[in-house]
């Protein structure tokens, strides 16, 4: 039979969060701020799936306190054999007890007392009170709470797999029953806790002393009878046992705050637990969370999208738009799309009145057909789409272009709320209209609503979202222009979607012999570099395999220590190349090599494996991916091709010029972030170094040092460069201490000397936070907003987190806004010269283009013009322009 009792769920916050750490790599769960969050997402997944799965109606997350306890006091050793804590642990138990508050969860905390005892005093309460009790905690002290009321979920692996101690089952393991297992501890010792227990003493052995003497109180006082030489080690450490079972006896009745009633599970914050959960950059566990209301409440019905609409009747699609295409339409199209082309197998019309039509492309009458493709071209209808790149590159395949698209609601959402990961239309739907896409009500709609073999959605479904989409695209533009945002979305992002299109469809020319080269080259250059690894050490070793790697650096040839993991000691990049720093080990060198030819090898052969027939890639642009409004690419990712080496830079040269054009064309900003920097803070002498025409690493240094620019060193530019590209990202002197490998205090100097030439340099980055903690939001000199609720936080290291997104939003933002400026420019440039040149690539501040023959000169004259004044400075906009039959021969 099911237990029907209230159950109260409570966590040890500290144990399990540390098992977390330890479970999920801390490199894959950074923010983009910087903020480590491995700990956060493994612990809150745990709790949401034990919720799910347990049903609780009572829960709690006990945490330890900073400093000792009653038991330190006591022992001053107790627990003292701990490992350092890793660097990237503190804060995230803060983050952790943020998501606590956001679902309404309670967590406790008791100066001088454990994690422990809150469970034990907790645990002991419910039972009073006839609940029964979930304890979930790493820590063993927790055994003896089991009994016939109690059950421990006790980690074996990560925080996935939680073994299930009931009172059978801890006598099956420990072969003594709960309420002894402390007893049995306290002979045998607990290395955590750092309790030693008798020496020659194992579990077996104490199971059987307890049996046969009747607990440990009859053991102690019959000491003299266990014979043996375990029985003298017994007798040699008996105060050591008396303490040990003094300092492992759990408290179950400390004087709390809160009591078991107030544990019951309450509604949380919905809207707080999402604007958390997005800026720790949580995808999937959102979607979980949700699930979880879901489950709880009670169905209502919803609000839902009505439709009048009907399947297309051949011939009548063009009064259906006289009727109704003088107002918005929204368009949903279904279908399958990658970059450059697709296959529109169902497109449904609707208005905001609810009125829709659906039909199947291939089954369009050419009469039909003609009414279509004549709305779509029409510039002045007014079209709204949701996510729209996609279905355009499908519409396009049958040969239908759309002008007059007024609105893209997924672009709308991304202005809106710029830090979420992803803009469904349903989520959409539900948060700015209230209401859920339509379902089907009668069996006229379900017969319509056939499912395609890939899972699209049938016509009754996309008539839906057509109307949502029209009517969404009117309410979303109200809001952005309550916030100044509207042109950002008519005149940049809207236009912008237009120009990736094209240059998605256009893709760029391969040379697949040239990147054949480089990847045999850089094959060659893993197995010399592993040769020459093995040389160094005399032997063989996975160089791929990091328990290997620990043996060899760390037992073999005695490196210092790197951070301790909970599979050892770290080689992860960083810290080989720390480690290197450190020790100029051959082994090493050869290790990085080995590293570096890999990733390159890696790097060629997703390129060669994404060449289409046509010897082209086509790389997809992501629009609404990064808050700050930079555009990124994937399958593949262009814009992460390596460029600090020269055997990175290579591999541009197998990106060439296509057949029928004559050349690549290379334009690049030059230091444009470092120069918004200076217009924003209007500072005179930093405006000056721009405008004078020379270096202006080698100008600002001239200022900070006090020198004649032609008499500053090397070492000074270096640091002067360090500190111009740090600022507008929250450089500490600590930050710039590391990166120039000089003590803090001086790199503390540094700063002080760079601020009191650049003043108004500082004051803009004091002042950016302190408008930004004022108003909510940050704005880029196009309007765009980044908001940022954290800068008011309690929490500290969310607010430093909010702080340094205030920092670089407005400089990466604005430079973000103004190559998207910059290339919607240079086509308008190409298209009223009548140019057949065109745009292929922009990868971060730079455009590729590709030049038809006998353009170059007029296409240098458009870009230069174009790129030069896509944005009023009070600095000159410097473009650096290459030509070549390469990409790497052009940016030379």
């Amino acid at each position: 039979m099911s237990d029907s009792r209230p159950t109260l769920l409570i966590l040890d916050g500290h144990s399990m969060a540390f098992r977390a750490f330890f479970a999920l790599p801390v490199e894959n769960f950074t923010t983009s701020t910087g903020q480590h969050t491995n700990a956060v997402y493994g612990f809150v997944s745990m709790l949401v799936n034990l919720i799910r799965d347990e049903q609780p109606s009572h829960v709690a997350v006990a945490f330890d306190l900073a400093g000792g306890t009653f038991r330190t006091e006591q022992y001053s050793d107790y627990k003292g054999g701990r490992a350092a804590i890793p660097p990237e642990f503190p804060g995230q138990i803060d983050l952790i007890k943020e998501v606590l508050d956001a679902l309404n969860i309670a967590h406790l905390e008791k100066p001088d007392y454990e994690a422990d005892d809150i469970l034990a005093t907790m645990a002991t309460r419910a039972t009073r009170q006839g609940m029964r009790t979930l304890v979930v905690s790493g820590d063993r002290d927790a055994i003896q709470l089991v009994d016939a009321d109690v059950t421990l979920l006790y980690p074996r692996k990560g925080v996935s797999d939680l073994l299930r101690l009931t009172p059978d089952a801890v006598e099956e393991k420990y072969l003594v029953r709960p309420d002894r297992y402390p007893e049995l501890a306290a002979l045998v010792g607990e290395s955590a806790d750092n309790l030693p227990g008798v020496p020659g003493v194992g579990p077996k052995t104490a199971a059987k002393w307890l049996a046969a003497h009747d607990g440990l109180e009859n053991l102690i006082r019959q000491a003299d009878s266990v014979k043996g030489k375990a029985g003298q080690s017994f007798r040699d450490h008996l105060d050591d046992v008396k303490r040990n079972r003094r300092l492992n006896a759990l408290v179950r009745d400390l004087d709390l705050d809160a009591t078991v009633d107030d544990l019951e599970q309450r509604p949380w914050n919905r809207e707080g637990t999402r604007t958390l959960f997005e800026a720790l950059e949580f995808r999937g566990l959102w979607d979980r969370v949700q699930a979880l209301e879901a489950a709880d409440e009670e169905p209502v019905e919803a609000t839902t999208i009505q439709v009048d609409g009907h399947t297309l009747v051949e011939g009548e699609l063009e009064a259906w738009l006289q009727e109704h295409g003088r107002s918005r339409l929204g368009i949903d199209v279904t279908g399958t799309w990658t970059a450059g082309t697709g296959e529109a197998t169902g497109v449904a019309l609707g208005a905001e009145d609810g009125s829709a039509l659906w039909f199947d492309p291939a089954e369009l009458a050419a009469t039909d057909d003609g009414s279509l493709a004549g709305w779509l071209a029409d510039s002045d209808a007014d079209k709204a789409m949701h996510s729209a790149k996609g279905p355009i590159e499908a519409l396009a395949a049958r040969g239908w272009e759309i002008s007059g698209l007024t609105c893209d609601t997924e672009l709308a959402a991304y202005l809106l709320l710029p830090d979420r990961r992803s803009y469904p239309l349903d989520e959409l739907v539900g948060l700015h209209l209230d209401a859920e896409l339509t379902a089907p009500s009668d069996e006229s709609d379900q017969a319509m609503l056939d499912f395609d073999e890939d899972g699209s959605a049938g016509a009754a479904e996309s008539m839906a979202r057509a109307v949502a989409i029209a009517r969404l695209a009117t309410v979303m533009e109200a809001e952005l222009k309550t916030h100044g945002e509207l042109e950002l979305l008519h005149r940049l992002e809207v236009p912008v979607q237009t120009s990736l299109v094209a240059m998605e469809r256009a893709g760029i020319a391969i040379d697949v012999d040239v990147l054949d080269g480089l990847r045999s080259e850089f094959d060659t250059r893993v197995t010399d570099a592993q040769d020459r690894a093995w040389e160094v050490i005399g032997h063989e070793v996975n160089l791929g395999s990091p328990k290997q790697l620990q043996k060899v650096l760390f037992e073999e040839l005695d490196m210092p220590k790197t951070r301790r993991t909970k599979s050892g000691y770290t080689t992860d990049a960083d810290a080989l190349s720390g480690l290197f720093e450190k020790t100029q080990h051959p082994f090493l060198a050869h290790l990085l090599e080995h590293r570096d030819a890999i990733r390159l090898r890696q790097t060629v052969d997703g390129l060669l494996k994404s060449v289409s027939d046509d010897g082209r890639i086509h790389t997809t642009y992501q629009q609404t991916v990064a808050a700050t409004g930079r555009l990124s690419s994937t399958d593949p990712n262009l814009q992460n091709i390596p460029m600090r080496t020269d055997e990175g830079r290579r591999i541009r040269e197998g990106f060439v010029v296509g057949k029928g054009y004559e050349a690549l064309m290379s334009a690049d900003y030059s230091q444009i972030e470092m120069r918004i920097m200076a217009h924003v803070s209007g500072d005179g002498s930093l405006i000056e170094a721009f405008r004078s025409g020379l270096d202006v690493h080698t100008v600002t240094a001239s200022h900070v040092f006090g020198v004649d620019p032609a008499a500053v060193s090397v070492a000074q530019r270096s640091k002067i460069k360090a500190m111009n590209y740090g600022l507008a990202y929250g450089l500490s002197a600590f930050g710039l201490s590391q990166q120039l490998k000089v003590p803090v205090p001086e790199a503390r100097a540094l700063m002080d000397d760079y601020f009191d030439r650049f003043g108004k340099v500082r004051d803009y980055l004091t002042g950016v936070v302190a408008k930004a903690r004022k108003d909510g939001f940050t704005s880029t000199l196009m309007g765009r907003r980044r908001y940022l609720p954290d800068l008011n936080s309690s929490n500290r290291q969310r607010r430093e987190m909010a702080e340094r997104a205030a920092l670089n939003a407005p400089i990466q933002g604005s430079a973000a806004d103004l190559i998207k400026a910059a290339m919607l420019a240079t086509d308008a440039g190409l298209s009223a010269k009548g140019l057949s040149s065109r745009v292929l690539l922009q990868v971060h501040d730079e455009l590729i283009l590709e030049l038809a023959t006998g353009e170059e000169a007029a296409v240098r004259e458009v870009v230069t013009e174009a790129m030069g004044h896509a944005m009023d400075l009070s600095v000159p906009l410097t473009v650096s322009i290459g030509v070549g039959r390469s990409w790497f021969a052009a940016a030379h």
